[in-house]
């Protein structure tokens, strides 16, 4: 009995190791996907000649391809999708709400609202990153002031708060798309509303990708104190935590993290909501081991549906429809599958 518990503990440690590694795979794996095929030689010729800065006689359209064009996409791919899974996991277990997903305080349609904006009177893609990330904040902190109506910040206030704010920043968007030029700046708007990467470039690695490592490790470092905020506010102090410092700080690092995707890849829906769901099917629900894992999985579920929006059809469909059609029949099987999600 003994020995096969320690069997058991083993293959949960493996398992969770392959969770882990499985974005880097998944990355690399998608080297070799779309419509410019190339073989493994190639591709790790050139990853070896671009690492090492070494000549290589393999050519420019090829190298173009895996550097320039894949190889970004998917490291963005794996961030933005890490980041809207661990933070649909934090707010689950901070609300102690397992429908609770990144964009519950707002950030997404404030951030939807910044682009729009900027869209319509700028016309420059870093601008663009600009106004949805600090929309998407200010959506937030909305929400948190709203939940501060009555001197304090229960759950169900901020909650409420986010709901509020959300629906004022999606009518805000109406208005923008209304007042768009129909020929050049509503489509603009329209498309990137959808979710995309199809314009990944390192250098939006580096602007987009500080906050949302930043969220990330936030989110890594303190997932413990997760797990007791979602046992209770009275158990929490019970046990020495200072409630409101830390949700504060989950509240934080949760929107550095969905501020950061967004502001890059549109509205991505669903993922938030069922990556968490599965991460608790395959490690539970200890926030110790399912933040590190709603990471990893949230990463690999991105790369995967981008892949497909690039190969399945001749034109490239946005993330936000493949997200929405896989994630919606595959939610409704988790219910049934945990009997409530695995709560």
């Amino acid at each position: 009995m003994v020995k096969q518990q320690g069997v058991n503990i083993t293959g949960k440690k493996i398992m969770y190791l392959i969770i882990l590694i499985s974005p880097f795979i998944v990355i690399f794996l998608s080297l070799f996907i779309g419509r410019y095929p190339l073989s493994i030689d190639i591709v790790t010729q050139i990853l070896w000649s671009k690492l090492t800065s070494s000549a290589t006689g393999i050519p420019e359209i090829s190298q173009t391809v895996v550097w320039d064009i894949r190889l970004p996409r998917a490291i963005l791919g794996a961030l933005v999708g890490g980041s809207l899974a661990v933070s649909g996991a934090a707010f689950q277990g901070l609300f102690r709400n397992p429908l609770v997903n990144s964009g519950i305080l707002g950030v997404s349609s404030g951030a939807g609202f910044g682009a729009a904006l900027a869209i319509i009177l700028f016309h420059q893609t870093s601008l663009v990153y600009l106004f949805a990330f600090c929309f998407g904040g200010l959506a937030v902190l909305l929400s948190y002031f709203i939940g501060r109506v009555y001197n304090t910040t229960p759950t169900v206030m901020l909650v409420l708060g986010g709901v509020i704010v959300s629906s004022i920043f999606s009518s805000l968007i109406s208005f923008i798309k209304y007042v768009a030029d129909p020929y050049n700046e509503l489509p603009t708007i329209v498309f990137w509303l959808m979710g995309s990467l199809a314009t990944a470039r390192f250098q939006d690695i580096a602007i987009a990708g500080i906050p949302m490592v930043v969220g990330m490790a936030g989110l890594v470092a303190i997932r413990w104190r997760i797990n007791v905020l979602s046992m209770g506010d009275k158990e929490a102090h019970a046990l020495g935590i200072n409630t409101a410092l830390s949700k504060g700080i989950v509240i934080c690092c949760a929107t550095l993290a969905t501020a950061g995707a967004v502001c890059v890849s549109g509205i991505i829906g669903w993922i938030g909501l069922v990556i968490p769901h599965i991460g608790r099917m395959l490690v539970g629900n200890d926030n110790k081991l399912l933040i590190p894992a709603s990471i990893a999985l949230g990463g690999c579920f991105l790369i995967i549906v981008d892949n497909l929006g690039r190969v399945i059809t001749g034109s490239e469909i946005p993330l936000g429809i493949l997200t929405a059609l896989v994630g919606g029949p595959f939610f409704v099987y988790l219910l049934k599958k945990t009997k409530g999600g695995g709560w």
